[in-house]
C-alpha cells in the first residue's frame, strides 16, 4: 500500500466533508481541509443538531467526527445508516466497539477509527511496540507512563495513552493490566494522567533501572497534526468498505 504523509498531495477530486463536532478540533480540521482543496458541506455542534439528518449527510462525501464519549457511537451509527463513510476521532467509547463493527458490516459501510490521528503519534506507536519487545527480556527495568492534556479533555487516561498501554501489555510479558494511578503490583502498568492548560498532549513512557533510564516522549505543539491526519483518513476512505486504522492510512 502506498505510504501517505502530511505532505502528500491532495487527492484529485475535492471532497465535501461533514464535520460532526465543531469545537477547536473541528475548526482545525476545517482549516486543513480547505487548505487541501476540500469544502465543508455540513457543520454539526450543539447549536445545529437539527441539521444532523440522513438527507443532509448524503449531500456530503465523508464525515469526520470529533465529539465526546457519550455521543460518538450514535453519531457513527447515524452516518453508517446514511451510507456515509466516517472518520471517528472521539475516544472513551470502545466498550461498544463490537456493536459499531457489526453496524459497519451490516450497512456495508466505511469507518476509520484511531485514538490519535497525528502522523507523529502513529510513528510513536510503532516505536513503542518495538521498544516494549526489546525490553521484554530485561526484567531489571520497571516501566511507567505519564500523559498530559488540556483541562477540557473529557476522558482519562487518554485514548492515546490506552493504546500505548495496551501495546506494552501485548509485548511486555511481566505486565498484565494498566491502572490509572500509581501501581501497587509489579504486574500493573501505571498511567499517571494530568490535566493542565495549555497542553495539546504529551505522552511519556519510561523504563527505569538502578543503572539507567530509557524514555520515549511525544509532545504535540498544536492541533494541526491531529487535524491533518483526520483529513488524510477522510481522503483514504473514499471508495473503500470496512473498518480501518491509521496503520492502513499511513501504509505501515
Amino acid at each position: 500500500m502506498q505510504s501517505m504523509n502530511a505532505s502528500a498531495p491532495t487527492i484529485q477530486s475535492p471532497l465535501r466533508i461533514a464535520l460532526i463536532g465543531y469545537g477547536k478540533m473541528g475548526k482545525a480540521i476545517e482549516a486543513i481541509a480547505i487548505k487541501r482543496g476540500h469544502s465543508i458541506g455540513l457543520k454539526i455542534d450543539i447549536h445545529s443538531l437539527n441539521d444532523f439528518t440522513k438527507e443532509k449527510l448524503q449531500q456530503c462525501d465523508v464525515a469526520i467526527e470529533f465529539t465526546s464519549p457519550h455521543t460518538a457511537v450514535q453519531n457513527i451509527l447515524t452516518c453508517l445508516e446514511a451510507g456515509i463513510p466516517i472518520v471517528c476521532g472521539s475516544t472513551g467509547w470502545l466498550a461498544r466497539w463490537e456493536e459499531v463493527k457489526q453496524a459497519c458490516e451490516a450497512n456495508n459501510g466505511s469507518l476509520v477509527y484511531a485514538s490519535n490521528y497525528s502522523v507523529g503519534v502513529n510513528i510513536f506507536f510503532e516505536v513503542n511496540q518495538l521498544l516494549a519487545r526489546l525490553m521484554n527480556p530485561q526484567s531489571d527495568y520497571e516501566v511507567s507512563m505519564e500523559e498530559i492534556h488540556h483541562t477540557e479533555k473529557k476522558d482519562a487516561p487518554s485514548g492515546t495513552a490506552i493504546t500505548l498501554a495496551e501495546q506494552i501489555l501485548e509485548n511486555l510479558g511481566r505486565k498484565k493490566q494498566w491502572v490509572n494511578e500509581h501501581s501497587v503490583s509489579p504486574e500493573e502498568l501505571s498511567i499517571i494522567s494530568e490535566r493542565i492548560d495549555p497542553a495539546p498532549g504529551t505522552h511519556k513512557i519510561k523504563y527505569s533501572s538502578s543503572v539507567d533510564d530509557i524514555e520515549i516522549i511525544h509532545t504535540a505543539h498544536n492541533r494541526q497534526g491531529f487535524a491533518t491526519g483526520a483529513v488524510l483518513a477522510a481522503e483514504f476512505i473514499i471508495g473503500k468498505k470496512g473498518v480501518f486504522s491509521m496503520k492502513e492510512v499511513l501504509g505501515f
